[in-house]
């Protein structure tokens, strides 16, 4: 099957930022717009939201338990996720809006109905949550789509990517890992950013990291290693009501942490070893020429107890130093200069 422009995007490109919106729009259309722009601002390549079917979400003892958190969400579990869920006609609104911006439209399915809903939007690359991984019911209506999917790997075990991979690779669907830790907020010593790694060569494919981190190092940090994707939470506003505000980055955190990322890209470079103009410049001043360890008359034939090593570094450089002794001086030579090839018969 030919690779579909997505993925190779994702592999071929510049790292992939995914501006996780998540839950903290709080159920409002204007402030994901805002979020959206935000996100724009920033630099990132792509929005994601999230759809989750609220009556399979849990069991109902789950769903209708009293609920203190976000009073003006509602008062049970249920009516908390229902205020925050986006009707077909609301993510059509903010998808349009998002191609107006320039920006791609994502979202995470969370249970085969949400994926139903999502298809309606001809979405380009779909996003499985890491608590996901282990929903094969999930995976397995998702995977015949064959359609780009990235998948979380926080809170699992060797055994069950395996069995995740295998389903997409049956599939022959586009897969694409994200090690990720599923604490929130991750402990700075708990990244364990060596598995990206780990992913990469078990099932050689491409990897990247979804952080919950304070602040952005760790993210910088996994780009350095090869991170393809990054995906990272953020929000208008830290001290909002609502699930993840807290945990996410503030829009000039978000801003920063992409020019960071471009930044660390830059760094990275070819890996071709050749000397740059700006190292020339360097190794002219400071690497060493051959020189004079005391005054020469023309017609000396140049032995080796009759020269030193000295800066600068742009007359003849020691490796060629054979190429030399035993020649015969055309002219006289002072004592501590460099020794050029015009100097001789």
């Amino acid at each position: 099957m030919a690779q579909d422009p997505f993925s190779k995007r994702l592999q071929q490109g510049p790292v992939y930022i995914i501006a996780e919106a998540g839950l903290n729009h709080n159920g409002s259309v204007a402030i994901a717009k805002q979020m959206i722009d935000v996100a724009v601002k920033a630099g990132a390549d792509g929005v994601k939201f999230q759809k989750r079917t609220v009556d399979t979400l849990a069991v109902g003892e789950v769903l209708d338990a009293q609920d203190d958190r976000f009073p003006e969400f509602g008062k049970t579990y249920r009516q908390v996720r229902e205020h925050i869920e986006f009707n077909k006609e609301e993510y059509l609104e903010l998808q349009a809006y998002c191609g107006e911006q320039n920006i791609d439209f994502l979202c995470t399915a969370f249970d085969p109905k949400a994926v139903d809903f999502l298809q309606a939007l001809d979405l380009q690359i779909y996003k499985l949550a890491s608590h996901s991984l282990t929903n094969l019911e999930l995976l397995h209506y998702l995977a015949p789509i064959q359609k780009p999917v990235i998948l979380s790997t926080g809170m699992a075990n060797w055994d069950e990517i395996d069995r995740a991979v295998a389903i997409f690779n049956v599939a022959k669907t586009p897969l694409f890992l994200l090690h990720c830790v599923s604490a929130y907020p991750t402990p700075v010593d708990q990244h364990n950013l060596v598995m990206m790694d780990k992913l990469k060569e078990r099932y050689d494919i491409t990897v990247g990291y979804s952080g919950h981190e304070i602040g952005f190092l760790p993210t910088l940090a996994a780009v350095a290693r090869g991170a393809r994707i990054v995906e990272r939470h953020y929000t208008l506003d830290k001290s909002m009501v609502g699930f993840d505000h807290k945990i996410s980055l503030d829009p000039q955190e978000l801003t920063t942490m992409v020019e960071n990322i471009r930044a660390v890209e830059s760094m990275m470079g070819t890996g071709d070893k050749r000397v740059s103009d700006q190292e020339m410049i360097t190794r002219n001043k400071y690497h060493v020429s051959m020189a004079s360890a005391a005054s020469l008359e023309a017609g000396t034939v140049l032995a080796k107890e009759m020269i030193t090593w000295r800066n600068p570094g742009n007359g003849i450089p020691s490796k060629e130093v054979d190429n030399w002794l035993g020649r015969t001086l055309a002219k006289d030579v002072a004592k501590d200069v460099l020794i050029t090839p015009d100097m001789f018969v």
